[in-house]
């Protein structure tokens, strides 16, 4: 019953995550992740790279940012469908987002932009592109001193055309300092931070993972169409951070998940194939630059 419960709650948490980049304090990230799924031969490898620059406008900020990634897919089972243009998906993102100052503790944001995410076979189609829109709210108390536990609180809404959620996803994380510990509850990451040195950390942590593409050429699985191609990983994990700056970080991430759904499906959102569905193992690395 309590793995019910679980499993359910980190569905949940799939649900409202959808595209949330927005919760990042990151400037610039370079990263590699890798999940062999050591139970078949299908593997996914990931390579990422981010970047946001902010423009302070008086006391706002107008904040563009780019996300590229690009995956390799390994399909060497058996499966009932043509994988010869299913060897890499990419994931190509621009935003703009103004960020306005309300008071010295509040901040609001409004976000917009498009992404393009498909198998890329040809030229561009209409299922290749998707539009974001999104709005925040920030109260940020880390620095009063005045608090026995000083936090941050981000409130919002995201909207996005992926097929099938076709209505705004909320969201909520909180965030903590105690000492040498911190948490955050929220998504689409919950951890616990424990700050050995001042250059090493350590964490425990839930989080979501995940990528959707459409398929250019569209597969005929069993007299059904399929459309698209996506994974929802839900992840039980450790992690160890080394700052070479206050801003500048190593990062590796080891995790197991524990919800794993790699499969086709149209545009309804229908499961028409299911590629692999038992647990694995995930590895991510990389380096970041933050606020």
């Amino acid at each position: 019953m309590r793995k019910s419960l679980i499993v359910h709650f980190l569905l949940f948490m799939v649900f409202v995550s959808g595209t949330m980049t927005a919760q990042t304090t990151d400037l610039f990230r370079l990263e590699y992740m890798n999940i062999p799924n050591s139970s078949d031969d299908n593997s996914i490898q990931r390579f990422r790279a981010l970047a946001q620059v902010p423009i302070p406008i008086k006391d706002d900020y107008l904040v563009f940012a780019f996300d590229y990634r690009y995956l390799t897919l390994e399909f060497n089972d058996d499966v009932p469908f043509s994988t010869d243009d299913l060897g890499s998906t990419q994931r190509i993102e621009g935003t703009v987002g103004y960020i306005h100052k309300y008071n010295d503790h509040w901040r609001f944001a409004l976000r917009g932009g498009v992404r393009l995410a498909s198998n890329f076979d040809g030229a561009m189609v209409s299922d290749d592109y998707l539009y974001l829109v999104s709005a925040y709210a920030l109260n940020n108390r880390l620095e009063d001193e005045s608090l026995d536990r000083p936090y941050r609180l981000i409130l919002g809404l995201l909207y996005s055309t992926t097929p099938g959620r076709n209505y705004p996803l909320p969201f909520i994380n909180y965030h903590v300092e105690l000492g040498k510990w911190s948490y955050s509850l929220g998504v689409p990451k919950t951890n616990v931070h424990y700050y050995l040195t001042e250059k090493h950390r350590i964490q425990g942590f839930a989080t979501l993972d995940n990528f959707f593409a459409n398929i250019q050429q569209n597969k005929i699985v069993d007299g059904k169409l399929a459309e698209n191609i996506s994974m929802t990983n839900a992840l039980l994990g450790v992690g160890y951070e080394y700052y070479f700056t206050d801003h500048l970080l190593f990062y590796t991430y080891v995790a197991h998940s524990v919800y794993n759904d790699y499969r086709l499906r149209n545009n309804d959102r229908d499961d028409i194939y299911v590629i692999h569905d038992k647990n694995s193992l995930y590895f991510r690395t990389g380096i970041r630059f933050k606020f």
